[in-house]
């Protein structure tokens, strides 16, 4: 379990460090960037693609922190209460499967793989935890 957190917290580190910090999350067409720093969605014109862009990646990445932090603190610290849970551990593994689908469809191989391992770790601690 603590590997599984683990992996994700790590993902979500990078993907916020990603958004703030270097191009590894910008367009390389450097027109379509600044076209999305002056369209706004459809839903309200009082931000921009490019500012829901950042907003949408700090969020996501920031979630992955959460899980991380939440399930490792309980793998470490309160295995009892998350191992007897079946509210935490479904709700852990409805997430990583979450993540696991919208990886394989909209993501690269990198984090797809992240999760994968996450998500299989997740499973193992589950089945031993209940042998």
């Amino acid at each position: 379990m603590l590997a599984s957190a683990g992996v994700i917290l790590a993902l979500g580190v990078m993907h916020v460090w990603f958004t703030f910090r270097g191009n590894k999350l910008t367009p390389r067409d450097a027109a379509l960037q600044a076209r999305m720093r002056e369209i706004s969605p459809v839903l309200t014109r009082r931000t921009t693609m490019w500012k829901a862009w950042i907003g949408f990646n700090a969020s996501h990445g920031m979630g992955a922190i959460l899980f991380g932090l939440i399930y490792g603190y309980l793998a470490l610290m309160h295995g009892a209460l998350l191992f007897e849970s079946v509210f935490l551990q479904l709700t852990g593994l409805v997430m990583l499967g979450g993540w696991l689908i919208v990886g394989k469809r909209y993501w690269f191989s990198a984090p797809l793989r992240g999760i994968a391992v996450s998500f299989a770790c997740y499973v193992v601690a589950v089945v031993l935890a209940r042998i």
